[in-house]
């Protein structure tokens, strides 16, 4: 009744991703990839709740933070603290939202907006 009022193209809707094998399943497919919040060169696991799924796009984007920016900020000496921290919508398994904030005695924190 009120679709009018919902954006056109306004990008894509996870929503219906609402268990893990789901979410599974969309990675099988191509349409996500397994991400890690804490990434391994920071001594993140490959496992557990360490592991988000999001588009390929995103797990990309967070790469170029970790690697590109907080990496060589850590490597000066400019932080000392890391978190990703994820934000759900309903009951999606992928989260809308991913933000990562590195700080101690500087302070970094970037927003990737997953959906």
């Amino acid at each position: 009744m009120f679709n009018w009022f919902k954006k056109k193209g306004s990008g894509p809707d996870f929503s219906s991703l609402n268990s893990r094998e789901k979410v599974e399943a969309a990675t099988r497919s191509g349409d996500l990839v397994p991400m890690l919040l804490m990434p391994k060169e920071f001594g993140g696991p490959d496992a557990g709740p360490n592991v988000v799924f999001v588009p390929a796009w995103a797990a990309q984007q967070k790469q170029r933070i970790d690697i590109g920016t907080i990496l060589p900020l850590a490597q000066d000496g400019k932080i000392k603290q890391y978190s990703a921290k994820p934000s759900y919508k309903g009951d999606s398994f992928v989260p809308s939202v991913v933000t990562v904030h590195a700080h101690d005695p500087s302070d970094f924190t970037a927003t990737i907006e997953v959906w």
